[in-house]
């Protein structure tokens, strides 16, 4: 990593007190959306809860686009424009939160679970949603339950808005006092990618499994000290904290992406609950045989490719397990937006030896290393992605990764595909 350009001090792996590869922090501007977007795939994972943010036109006009709502659909998201006269103190914010929610509960009474969400407006008035939010569920209860996290850019990054929200529910949850232990599968996973995942847990003879969020704001899971906790998303530390400290045991595991890591993640919940590994074999091996010809379709295309990583998600680095041991990509640099080093130990482990990791950004600095490796793919934020498109890379958009369902073993061919389409697309524009 000394040959890189605009390079900033390095951690080693002996600074930092483990056997991982050194990572280069980097604390500079950055390029990212807010923690808003996480919005568009948790409005359709609970189905009866709503998301108002708090915020400006700016705001809505950043959901509305990320979403990509139809006009003749109708979301569980709006967002409360706040005015002038609001920023300005000529009128009193609560007062008209309350009245917008109440026209919101009238037209929309399907309504059981209401998150109002910060923005960066209603961090700069200091608008106390936490407590309008306790005011409110008072009111509104037992109808409506009224809960509040930030999705503001000052304190939240892209996938961060899931953690802030999954966080908030995490009082919510009613304690368990089973005597036989229960797994808790923790992520906004899409829909059919549970009901595969709840179809092998069932074939290994694990029965208590339950996925938070829930698809109703009605079920959510119990949690005590026989809470088996194995993550599904890298980007929940607020979340898997809280969880610890209502009971629940962390499983270390790699992330479920792709034929390998959909494996061993299994593995860990497996080995927590006794299961045999013959019963292991017979309920993963037909799935995983899938999965790996599904990937062998796309060899040719990515294999040898080398591929360059911005911070973007928190997915970057399981990403990159996933398309090197598994597709055979070469890694250059590999940025994440933050590093929980225990919750991607596993994945660390399995890192390919020089991998260079990048922990924060300097946009500059990244773009310069960036332009000096001349990947194949470059994966980024849509901000950065036309401005190298236009510079003759080809790019692949990050925020793709995460409304897509990527997670499994049937959905391994999908990821794959994801990051061959971009590059087939480029080699088709040059004939």
């Amino acid at each position: 990593m000394d040959g890189l350009p605009g390079h900033s001090p390095v951690l080693t792996a002996s600074e930092s007190g483990c056997d991982s590869p050194p990572v280069l922090r980097e604390r500079g501007q950055r390029e990212v959306f807010c923690g808003l977007t996480g919005i568009v795939w948790l409005h359709r994972k609970i189905q009866d809860a709503f998301f108002l943010v708090v915020g400006s036109r700016t705001c809505a006009h950043l959901i509305q686009s990320a979403a990509g709502v139809m006009i003749f659909a109708e979301p569980r998201f709006a967002t409360a424009i706040i005015e002038e006269k609001d920023l300005a103190g000529l009128a009193d914010a609560n007062e008209e939160l309350d009245r917008v929610v109440a026209r919101l509960i009238a037209r929309r009474p399907d309504i059981k679970l209401l998150f109002l969400v910060g923005s960066c407006p209603s961090e700069v008035i200091k608008l106390d949603l936490s407590r309008a939010a306790q005011r409110l569920s008072r009111e509104m209860a037992p109808a409506v339950r009224v809960l509040s996290y930030s999705g503001s850019g000052i304190e939240t990054t892209f996938t961060q808005g899931e953690d802030a929200c999954l966080a908030a529910l995490v009082p919510e949850m009613p304690h368990s006092d089973s005597a036989s232990p229960e797994l808790l599968v923790v992520g906004a996973l899409a829909d059919v990618v549970e009901d595969q995942f709840r179809r092998v847990f069932t074939d290994l003879g694990i029965e208590k499994v339950s996925f938070f969020p829930p698809r109703r704001a009605g079920e959510l899971p119990a949690v005590g000290p026989n809470t088996k906790m194995l993550l599904a998303q890298p980007f929940l530390a607020d979340t898997a904290r809280l969880l610890e400290a209502r009971g629940a045991e962390y499983l270390s595991a790699p992330f479920p992406l792709g034929a390998e890591g959909t494996t061993m993640w299994l593995r860990a919940a497996a080995d927590a609950f006794d299961i045999s590994s013959s019963r292991f074999a017979q309920a993963t091996d037909a799935p995983r045989a899938r999965a790996a010809s599904a990937l062998s379709r796309f060899h040719d295309q990515l294999t040898g490719k080398r591929i360059f990583m911005f911070p973007d998600s928190q997915l970057e680095i399981p990403l990159a397990r996933f398309l090197a041991r598994e597709l055979g990509m070469q890694l250059t640099e590999i940025g994440t937006p933050y590093l929980h080093r225990t919750h991607l130990a596993a994945e660390l482990a399995l890192m390919p030896e020089g991998v260079a990791l990048s922990e924060g950004q300097d946009v500059d600095r990244q773009l310069d290393r960036c332009r000096a490796y001349r990947p194949d793919l470059t994966v980024c934020g849509l901000g950065l992605a036309n401005p190298l498109e236009a510079e003759g890379m080809a790019t692949k958009w990050s925020i793709e990764l995460l409304f897509s369902p990527i997670q499994g073993y049937d959905q391994a061919g999908d990821l794959a595909e994801l990051f061959a389409r971009p590059l087939v697309r480029r080699t088709k524009l040059r004939v």
